[in-house]
């Protein structure tokens, strides 16, 4: 069984992730080039989840700062001005947590939604399934219905206004980011804080996004998002794959597999110090 060294994989992500100090990003520019280059990224991190992100490229390999006036929170600013720029895809998507993608690399995440065809319908098919809550239903017909709202006007729209509809209202808007139906695209200076996202139907906002999707086939997306995910990562074991994309196991062992046969992973590899057989980049090991 080849070994790799925990080293060995730390200096791959210190480069992949921009954690050495001269490879940090100075701009947003820059971070939209980060984001081309690896495909798709964390916007902070995550915890027991190893991906790139946009807060470690700017600040460094250190926890997020609860200081307001930290520099590493230009990030914020960053990403709320590329809101609806169609410069990167931004919405909660991996384990639901707030995610970058690259525009070349969001056709293959959507390829694998649960949107087929007309976003009017798919989502009245999904509902009578029972793969959709009450609350996203609602949601997603507030925005069909009114256009872009923003948060405040949202809720008001889709009756989750109450404060005891809270935690339903988020979860809807989680569910439905990340199933590829809505995104944020823009800030409203409204609510108690004067700031809330403006959410819209992706497939309005982005038209040419299920088109680009419909001539991927699940089986070459699968494949895609795993040549990404080892290129920034380097090394991983199947269960870190599958907690980050809850794929069924089987699916996600057969888009490994493929790289395997192609000489660009090399499975069975043993790291030092850690359990578990991992997968590394052939040129790791």
């Amino acid at each position: 069984m080849a070994k790799l060294k925990p080293q060995r994989l730390y200096e791959y992500r210190a480069v992949t992730f921009r954690l050495l100090p001269h490879l940090a990003l100075q701009s947003v520019e820059e971070a939209v080039e980060f984001v081309n280059e690896r495909g798709f990224i964390f916007f902070w991190p995550i915890k027991e989840v190893v991906m790139p992100s946009l807060w470690a490229a700017v600040a460094g390999d250190r926890p997020v700062a609860d200081e307001h006036d930290d520099p590493g929170h230009v990030t914020w600013g960053w990403k709320d001005s590329l809101l609806g720029q169609k410069r990167w895809y931004y919405a909660r998507v991996l384990r639901r947590r707030n995610t970058i993608i690259s525009m070349d690399m969001a056709p293959n995440f959507y390829a694998l939604s649960e949107n087929y065809g007309d976003p009017q319908e798919d989502y009245l098919l999904q509902y009578e399934q029972g793969r959709m809550t009450q609350e996203a239903k609602s949601v997603y017909e507030a925005l069909l219905k009114e256009g872009a709202l923003d948060t405040i006007s949202l809720r008001r729209a889709a009756h989750l206004s109450s404060r005891e509809s809270d935690a339903r209202f988020n979860h809807a808007l989680d569910e439905l980011q990340a199933d590829f139906k809505i995104l944020p695209v823009g800030v409203a200076e409204v609510g108690a804080w004067k700031y809330a996202f403006i959410y819209e139907i992706v497939a309005r906002h982005l038209p040419e996004l299920p088109e680009q999707a419909r001539a991927i086939s699940e089986w070459e997306a699968r494949r895609a998002l795993v040549r990404s995910y080892f290129r920034s990562v380097g090394a991983a074991r199947m269960t870190d794959l599958l907690r980050l994309f809850h794929w069924i196991p089987s699916l996600a062992e057969r888009a490994v597999h493929a790289w395997v046969e192609r000489d660009f992973l090399v499975e069975g590899i043993e790291m030092e110090g850690q359990p578990g057989e991992w997968y590394a980049l052939a040129e790791l090991v």
